[in-house]
């Protein structure tokens, strides 16, 4: 396969995070061969012997599979390109180390490769003392490591080199005046390739311009190692959209184009078929503008495969078979500010020696319906041993289905691209925006003013518009864990789960503004705070000039989260995937008065389980439910949030704005009432002493100290049926219920927990909530937690 004159379009394996499996990899050779492209590159930074154990030689195992991996290539018509990054602590002066790297790359020459990459990227610019005393910069340390290997394997026609400064921004002090770039282009033997990502690390846009300049200075046309669709810097994004922003005619300017891709696999059909769209437009010369690349044109295009390959029944990580259900192995995650990734790329499921140094890094991919990500949360160990899927009597899931077209168009258009949402998800920013700034149209008392019927009736209608919104991306999300291709389902599960858990919160709190949010005269709050919940301004337009994706992190759940109260508790918005995917349905809710009976019946269930101890010999009915939830619903119930399913009532969030007004009231009319329906000397607690212990409750006087109060003026509780599994949905109510309190001017909220119950002061401490009074500094017996809002 000649081509030192070929264009080189395809994609290169080279993000932080595990490596995909030999089957994935078959598939991406099929498609690759589909679709017109020709060249793969291999250099996952997290495979051990590609970057930290560079070093080392492949064992015999994993020779075959790594030969295996270029047979298949080259079957497939592609060229394969075998990268190493030995940048990180190669000492450039040491003949030990430059016979190894030799060794390593005889090794995979010997096997069939013929192309072959050193990369420098991402690595620190400092030398060792003998590296110093031996080449006069670091560019000339590189050069003559890379040109010496460049003879050594015999001069191949695709020989790619990485420089550090690999991109416009990473220049010192410009492109045109970089030494290191300079001596690189004068220096480097003209058979050598440059790689070069455009503008930036994640380019939004290649201009023939800016790539003249780089060539100039390189004296050669780059190759483009194109990030547009990597995701490796966010564990919340992921990119479905269509190859875009550069025009055909930047051929004349490069040596080829590889396409980093998403972690995920399967997120990569879209971006690699529009990738061969555009590469096949541009080898077509002489076309007009009407016939030139059109993105639209391409993303239909693609989108309609995309349906086909849905519809398969592939099992995660495309095993021919399912595998038996077993957890995956505990995975250990590298920090982010690791020294491999600079430039704020965090590794999404790095592996670790114990399960992969070399070209097969992760073969074993549990099946459905064990996730292919590494979940460790407690909460969602919880779930997956109580609860499955097919044996639970809420959120039954019904037969495998391929998703609609709708959402499938849905989806890709909630993770386009980095630079650029999608259409619903722009529909979504901007009508959450604008009910966020206009919410004193529907405001307790109108902001002091009357308010016309028709702002009220166009807030109600954008409320409306926004509400069915978050409804279909709920509905997306039951209909993927419903869907027929598992493969799919576990690569992009996590994303789809995230958001769904933000916009049930944001859905909670748009339903709960009206009529609740405080207007300018209310003394205890003020509606102009809803401007103070976040910044006024989108995650890319806080940032003021473009700069790289990840300066804001998470995507549009992050940019829905940023617009919340309480946005910037990033604790409260973590929603880990559970082990077993649900397609349960939640919705929460404020509370109305027909809820009372339900959220009555379903403490008194709880408590009986044994959580309320002596009370459970209380005979009343009413009893357990007047003692945790009736004074809130009384006299505060616009702070009571209800959590329902597709069955009913499942769980209840009730908050106190202010407790200490809240208190006088309660002691003026609640209590004496409840003092007349439970009388301390009651005939039925004749003879059980733990019966007349509870009664005194009415009887006693609840205060809390000054000094708690000043800081956590509010109070919560946070009440749900054990068998919701679903712990990630506890945490949307209650930080629903936390924006509400936040939202009328409370500045900390605390709650009480028994000491014994560990499971629950566990879940309150992952929510920033901490200890602040024991139960000796008060007349009861609880753990005082509180968090500032």
């Amino acid at each position: 396969m000649e081509g030192r004159d070929e264009f080189l379009c395809g994609i290169v394996e080279g993000f932080y995070g595990r490596p995909w499996s030999m089957e994935q990899r078959k598939a991406l050779f099929q498609w690759m061969q589909m679709w017109g492209l020709n060249t793969y590159l291999y250099g996952p930074k997290d495979d051990l012997k590609h970057r930290l154990l560079w070093r080392e030689v492949y064992s015999a195992d994993e020779e075959a599979q790594l030969k295996a991996l270029v047979c298949e290539a080259e079957s497939r018509g592609l060229r394969f390109v075998y990268a190493l990054s030995p940048g990180q602590d190669i000492v450039f002066s040491s003949s030990c180390d430059l016979t190894l790297l030799k060794r390593k790359l005889r090794q995979v020459a010997d096997l069939g490769c013929q192309a072959f990459a050193l990369l420098f990227d991402d690595i620190d610019h400092s030398m060792s003392q003998s590296d110093t005393e031996a080449f006069s910069s670091f560019a000339h340390a590189q050069v003559s490591v890379a040109n010496e290997i460049f003879h050594f394997l015999g001069e191949p026609p695709v020989f790619l080199f990485c420089p550090t400064e690999y991109c416009s921004s990473l220049c010192t002090p410009s492109v045109s005046k970089s030494p290191y770039l300079l001596m690189i282009g004068e220096d480097l033997l003209p058979g050598i390739s440059i790689i070069w990502t455009g503008n930036k690390v994640i380019s939004r846009e290649l201009s023939a311009d800016s790539l003249a300049e780089v060539q100039s200075v390189l004296r050669r046309p780059p190759l483009v190692w194109d990030n547009l669709h990597a995701n490796d810097y966010d564990t919340r994004r992921v990119f479905l959209g269509p190859f875009k922003g550069r025009p055909p005619g930047l051929r004349a300017h490069l040596r080829g184009l590889l396409l980093n891709p998403n972690c995920e696999f399967e997120a990569n059909f879209i971006p690699l078929h529009t990738l061969g769209s555009w590469h096949k437009e541009g080898k077509e010369e002489g076309k007009g503008d009407e016939e030139a690349y059109s993105v639209e044109r391409a993303l239909s295009a693609a989108l309609q495969d995309w349906m086909k390959e849905l519809s398969l029944p592939l099992q995660p990580g495309r095993q021919e078979r399912p595998v038996d259900l077993k957890p995956l192995r505990p995975i250990k995650s590298k920090s982010s500010d690791s020294s491999d990734n600079q430039h704020g790329a965090q590794p999404k499921s790095p592996i670790t020696s114990s399960q992969s140094s070399g070209a097969l890094a992760c073969d074993e991919i549990p099946a459905d319906p064990v996730t292919s990500q590494d979940l460790k949360s407690v909460e969602n160990q919880v779930s997956s041993s109580s609860s499955h899927e097919k044996t639970s009597s809420r959120g039954l899931c019904s037969g495998r289905s391929p998703l609609s077209e709708a959402q499938v168009q849905l989806l890709v258009g909630l993770y386009y691209l980095p630079h650029e949402h999608g259409p619903p998800a722009q529909s979504l920013l901007k009508d959450l925006t604008w009910l966020k700034a206009n919410c004193h149209w529907v405001s307790v008392n109108g902001n002091g003013k009357k308010v016309s019927p028709q702002k009220v009736e166009e807030w109600r209608a954008r409320a409306g518009r926004f509400l069915a919104a978050c409804d279909d991306v709920a509905s997306l999300h039951s209909a993927m864990v419903n869907s027929s291709n598992r493969a799919v389902l576990y690569d992009l599960y996590p994303y789809i789960w995230d958001l769904r858990n933000t916009l049930l919160v944001a859905k909670a709190f748009i339903c709960w503004l009206e009529g609740r949010i405080m207007s300018e005269s209310s003394p205890l709050g003020s509606w102009k705070n809803c401007f103070h919940w976040c910044g006024a301004s989108s995650g890319a337009e806080l940032l003021g000039v473009e700069a790289e994706p990840w300066v804001f992190k998470g995507g549009l759940s992050g940019e829905v989260q940023i617009l919340l109260p309480v946005g910037t508790s990033s604790e409260l918005f973590s929603h880990p995937p559970p082990l077993f995917p649900t397609c349960r349905l939640f919705n929460i809710r404020p509370f109305q008065q027909k809820d009372k009976v339900e959220l009555y019946r379903m403490v008194r269930q709880l408590h009986q389980g044994g959580r309320g101890g002596p009370d459970a010999a209380i005979s009343h009915p009413d009893f357990i439910g007047d003692r945790c939830l009736g004074a809130s619903l009384a006299l505060c119930p616009e702070y009571s949030l209800v959590l329902e399913d597709e069955l009913g009532v499942c769980g209840c969030a009730v908050g106190i704005l202010d407790v200490s007004s809240f208190s006088k009231r309660c002691q003026a009319t609640w209590l004496p009432a409840m003092r007349d329906k439970y009388p301390s000397r009651s005939h039925g607690a004749n003879g059980h002493t733990a019966t007349k212990e509870a009664l005194l409750y009415f009887h006693e006087e609840q205060d809390y100290p000054d000094s708690l109060l000043y800081h956590f003026p509010s109070q919560l509780r946070l009440e749900a049926l054990p068998e919701l599994v679903d712990c990630s949905v506890s945490r949307s109510l209650l930080t629903a219920l936390l924006m509400a309190l936040k939202a009328n001017g409370s500045q900390g909220v605390f709650c009480e927990v028994q000491p014994t119950d560990g499971l629950r002061i566990e879940f309150m401490s992952k929510l920033g909530f901490l200890e602040i009074l024991r139960g000796e500094a008060r007349p009861t017996e609880g753990v005082v937690l509180g968090r500032l809002l």
